[in-house]
């Protein structure tokens, strides 16, 4: 094989080895019971490298694109981001029985105070036409004896580097739920020994999600911005199924006022 082109000899290769299974199909019934077990044997092992393959192919070849960051931008937008869990493919895509502070990935987090965890937390692939983000991320929860769950999504330092007062931070997201139930999302803003905290009810009854940070009504102090944070908080999540397909971030300067 010569890069990524099949060979006429690889190909002639193939033709043969297909005519020998579909033989060995054919006559399964009657072959020898000590050649089937050997045969049964590489037939497995043959499909398990078939199948990876095909999981990857399909994977690769499924809309959206792996590590796709397009998606609509406001205008003015000078700094757009999707977070790694819907952008790229985590080595660990799920955990159950999750324990607070638990991550999945490096950029968000699961918090809760529950004393038994019931529920899990898990990538999956997204494959419809509609979906820009390639990953989604699903929150199951059954029974639920806490009071609060969230999960916290850290913002890169690009997202703060010259935050000033005059900057409206968006945030997207598309959700799906089992049954209703009311997400919050609260900004946080660490400056010095302080947090500025700006919270918004996200408007569900929208397919396309979406809420504003402004921070001119804040008490930022521009000066001394070290890092953000944003903590999606979801009231009373139990016997629920919660699943964000897409979530993203973007920056502009407001508009004078």
């Amino acid at each position: 094989m010569a890069g990524n082109h099949i060979s006429f000899i690889d190909r002639i290769a193939h033709k043969r080895m297909m005519r020998r299974w579909a033989r060995a199909a054919r006559n399964a019934k009657s072959t020898d019971l000590g050649e089937l077990r050997g045969l049964r044997s590489a037939a497995r092992l043959l499909r398990t490298h078939l199948d990876r393959l095909i999981h990857r192919a399909d994977e690769r070849l499924a809309l959206p694109a792996i590590g796709s960051s397009a998606f609509p931008h406001p205008h003015n937008t000078e700094w757009s981001w999707r977070p790694e869990l819907w952008r790229g493919s985590l080595g660990m895509p799920g955990m159950s029985s999750v324990q607070t502070k638990s991550m999945l990935g490096s950029e968000v987090t699961l918090f809760h105070d529950c004393e038994f965890s019931e529920m899990t937390l898990r990538q999956l692939r997204n494959l419809r036409e509609q979906d820009l983000a390639p990953y989604g991320v699903r929150l199951d929860v059954f029974k639920f004896d806490g009071s609060f769950l969230s999960l916290v999504i850290d913002l890169p330092a690009d997202a703060v580097n010259g935050l000033t007062k005059n900057h409206l931070l968006g945030m997207n997201t598309i959700v799906e739920m089992e049954k209703p139930i009311e997400i919050f999302a609260r900004l946080n803003v660490r400056h010095g020994p302080n947090t500025e905290q700006i919270v918004r009810e996200l408007p569900l009854h929208e397919a396309d999600v979406t809420v504003e940070f402004d921070l001119a009504y804040s008490k930022l102090n521009e000066k001394r911005v070290e890092g953000a944070w944003v903590d999606l908080i979801f009231e009373g999540p139990e016997m629920n199924q919660v699943t964000l397909r897409d979530l993203t971030f973007s920056r502009r300067p407001r508009a004078a006022l």
